[in-house]
């Protein structure tokens, strides 16, 4: 039994009829390793039965809600779980093409997930052309980050199509405590919560300048400075004070979503950090930054400034890999969209993200975990939605777009007996964060993109697969100068 995290209870307060805190990945498989050479239902269903308990993902746990709201939830086992609950099948038409799998994925991650019963579900998808078929796996934010998505992955896929050895389930089943206890709990917390907060404002304050959208704020810069000084603590270099650009992609979100997938090649990137220096993720934004400067100027849009994007950033080190819950921040970068050439482009490009890294690293960036503390747990859910609605309202954007970069294992891996192929991540678009997302995810020498995008903002995001090819080729053409 555990309970949810300030930061893991956000995600759950922050869904709103369009915004919904799922992350996701579709898994494109070749199943002719697998018995009879078709991935089904009931190969899945038994992996999952055998595996959930070496998980990190709660596979068999539910949300356990406090009485009256009083504090966060808690997970405990479902006494009804059944995999057979989360897993099903559809079909794609002929061809089965990437634009019909984009489709389809796109309409799965449109849909929330039942919130009386474990966080997450499987779609098994048939009928892609070349034999192939597809895994769609969504699981709750408020459940899982990054690091722990992966972890799960390595629990659920093995190194051959045949499967490996593993120890037997013998734990407890785990139960929240009683309506009483948690009653009783939660009071503590609230008569307490005055002195929690005035300490995570005391943690908070100093790094102000560092929040997304706060730092655009008049004297914030001028606040941290101060707090620093009385704490005669090195805050790091200064956070440049740049505001995100309006875009097509920075209004309101519909509840519809698009997705589109795609790769470029891991050596090549490499080929690229090696002659212009820099680190793989350093090539990757720059990717990316070029890619969107060709989206925005194809439509009249390409705004004078840099954009600015959020990067999630793991907090999973000095001996806390094993901690439940989300162990993540987010720092903000500009992003030189502006800049035409493409040397100075990817100077800039490293050049902000080296500032970023080290402006992040003398925070520790924990201002996200104190800043979700600050609000009590009753309140947290309203004030939460009145800010997803009122920020953009006031024309504040924190970023444009949050680019993610996860490392992955570069061996081939398979599921139930089926090749894993590539993996694209598809993850959240909020009103704050922008209404397009870019996450990457790497897999045994390629580089898999996965795009999420409201549907009303970015009908075509395959556009932006085809614009990240030609920016790496770009890229290369200068590192060969």
């Amino acid at each position: 039994m555990s309970q949810l995290t300030t930061v893991d209870a956000t995600f759950l307060s922050a869904e709103t009829s369009t915004t919904h805190a799922h992350i996701a990945g579709l898994g494109v498989l070749d199943p002719a390793t697998c018995p009879g050479g078709r991935l089904t239902v009931a190969a899945v269903v038994r992996l999952v039965r055998e595996r959930a308990h070496l998980a990190a993902l709660p596979l068999r746990q539910r949300l356990a809600e406090v009485p009256l709201g009083l504090d966060v939830p808690y997970w405990e086992d479902d006494p009804h779980f059944d995999p057979e609950r989360h897993i099903f099948e559809i079909g794609l038409p002929a061809p089965g093409n990437a634009a019909q799998l984009g489709e389809a994925v796109a309409m799965l991650h449109e849909r929330p997930l039942d919130r009386g019963r474990p966080l997450w579900e499987i779609a098994l998808i048939q009928g892609l052309e070349g034999g192939r078929c597809a895994v769609y796996v969504k699981a709750h934010h408020a459940a899982i980050d990054g690091v722990l998505a992966a972890e799960t992955l390595a629990a659920l896929l093995d190194l051959s199509p045949e499967p490996r050895e593993l120890p037997a389930d013998d734990a407890a089943p785990q139960r929240a405590p009683g309506a009483l206890s948690m009653l009783s709990t939660g009071l503590l917390k609230a008569a307490t919560h005055p002195l929690r907060s005035a300490l995570s404002v005391a943690r908070t304050a100093p790094h102000l300048d560092e929040i997304p959208g706060v730092m655009q704020l008049p004297g914030v810069g001028l606040v941290s400075q101060a707090m620093q000084g009385v704490l005669r603590r090195d805050g790091g270099p200064r956070a440049p004070r740049v505001s995100a650009p309006p875009t097509s992609f920075n209004r309101p979100i519909g509840r519809h979503r698009t997705v589109a997938y795609g790769e470029l090649d891991l050596a090549e990137i490499k080929e690229v950090r090696t002659a212009l220096g820099g680190s793989v993720n350093d090539v990757v934004m720059a990717v990316c930054a070029t890619a969107l400067r060709q989206w925005l100027d194809k439509r009249g849009e390409l705004p004078d400034g840099p954009l600015v994007a959020g990067v999630p950033v793991s907090l999973r080190k000095d001996g806390r890999e094993n901690d439940p819950g989300n162990q993540v921040s987010i720092m903000t970068t500009p992003l030189a969209t502006h800049l035409a050439d493409p040397a100075e482009r990817y100077a800039a490009v490293r050049r902000d993200m080296e500032l970023g890294k080290r402006r992040f690293l003398a925070s520790s960036g924990g201002w996200l975990r104190d800043l979700t503390g600050l609000v009590p747990a009753p309140l947290m859910g309203p004030l939460a939605r009145m800010a997803m609605s009122v920020v953009p309202s006031l024309d504040l954007r924190p970023m444009n777009l949050i680019i993610s970069n996860v490392p992955g294992p570069q061996f081939p891996l398979y599921l139930s007996g089926a090749s894993v192929l590539g993996y694209y991540p598809i993850s959240v678009i909020t009103d704050i964060s922008g209404g397009l997302n870019i996450t990457v995810f790497s897999y045994d020498g390629k580089v898999d993109i996965g795009i999420v995008a409201c549907r009303d903002l970015v009908p075509d995001p395959a556009e932006l697969i085809d614009h990240l090819t030609d920016a790496l080729d770009e890229l290369r053409a200068l590192a060969r100068e």
